[in-house]
């Protein structure tokens, strides 16, 4: 009962990919697809930057193996950006000279969406656990959050949905910055304690979102190849000056799948939900690929989170009441 496929190769993906053109190849390999294309064609899409955009795990402080002739980790992201950008079904903003990929999306009075970049603005990759704001700190960047924190204080929507490369409270590891000191790609750093690196960025958007009453705020997410849902309650939080919110993981959609990883407690998130493959790197295959659906009712404000497999089998649902007083237009 085995499976026969005919593996299809090209020149720009027989390696590791480090020129323009063999990123550009990633992006035209994947078109040779019918199915991806015929997707590209009727779905709406929102893009994000991801890691694998460059190389797994890829920051600034990366440090690439023998496949890579090409050693500046600066000089490849400044070329997988430009293909990613070609291929993007994506409009610039033009906030700053170069143009930024985070931006705000909105859909009329009941939802805008609030598409982050984790990548661009982030320091290397380390422990993670520095007790102060400052370079090494630095995730979704000063400029980016201050943008945030103005832009969802200005929305009118009903909804405010946060569209976040990665989770907030799941560890996600590389490697060791030394023998026993793990190294941490994400927010999280495993240390179950105050904010401390990255979390510094997420604590300071949480207490203002509370200070200045935003609320019906959900995060959407990835990056960790299963699919999870969070609750993060401050009477479980070390961190506790928030509001109590949801986040939502999906993944992948054709990779191998992963997981589960470990929760970090700063933040009190709540696990309410998981699928998680019984192996790691388990095939496609196996049907661990997850994907979300969410719907918001125009009457009543309610939210409907559902969590998909490969057959589009509902595996969670969640309905989420607005907190706050619905918007009528007339």
């Amino acid at each position: 009962g085995g499976r026969i496929w005919r593996n299809i190769t090209t020149e720009a993906k027989s390696k590791v990919a480090e020129t323009l053109d063999e990123y550009r190849g990633n992006y035209r390999y994947n078109l040779m697809d019918e199915n991806l294309r015929r997707f590209n064609a009727e779905v709406p899409q929102i893009w994000q930057w991801d890691d694998h955009e460059v190389t797994n795990n890829w920051s600034p402080s990366k440090q690439l193996d023998d496949r890579y002739k090409v050693k500046d980790i600066q000089l490849l992201s400044s070329r997988a950006r430009q293909a990613y950008l070609e291929y993007a079904p994506l409009r610039l903003q033009e906030a700053d000279k170069g143009g930024r990929i985070y931006r705000k999306i909105p859909y009329g009075p009941m939802l805008d969406v609030f598409v982050l970049d984790m990548r661009s603005y982030r320091d290397g990759n380390d422990a993670n656990l520095a007790d102060k704001p400052g370079p090494t700190t630095a995730f979704i960047g000063r400029e980016q959050l201050d943008w945030l924190k103005r832009e969802l204080d200005a929305s009118t929507a009903q909804w405010k949905v946060i569209a976040a490369d990665m989770p907030i409270g799941l560890g996600v590891p590389d490697g060791e910055v030394s023998p026993g000191v793990p190294r941490w790609e994400a927010i999280a750093n495993g240390n179950d304690g105050p904010a401390l690196g990255r979390e510094l960025e997420i604590a300071e958007l949480l207490a203002y979102l509370r200070a200045q009453k935003i609320r019906d705020c959900v995060w959407l997410t990835a990056d960790v190849h299963y699919c999870a849902a969070h609750h993060y309650q401050p009477d479980l939080a070390v961190f506790q000056d928030f509001d109590p919110f949801w986040e939502f993981v999906a993944g992948p959609l054709n990779a191998g799948s992963f997981g589960p990883n470990v929760l970090d407690k700063t933040f009190g998130p709540e696990l309410v939900f998981q699928k998680a493959p019984p192996a790691q790197n388990t095939s496609p295959f196996a049907g661990y690929q997850f994907f979300g659906e969410v719907n918001i009712d125009g009457q009543t404000g309610e939210m409907s989170v559902a969590l998909r497999d490969l057959d589009g089998v509902s595996v969670f649902e969640r309905k989420l009441q607005p907190a706050a007083e619905i918007s009528r237009i007339v």
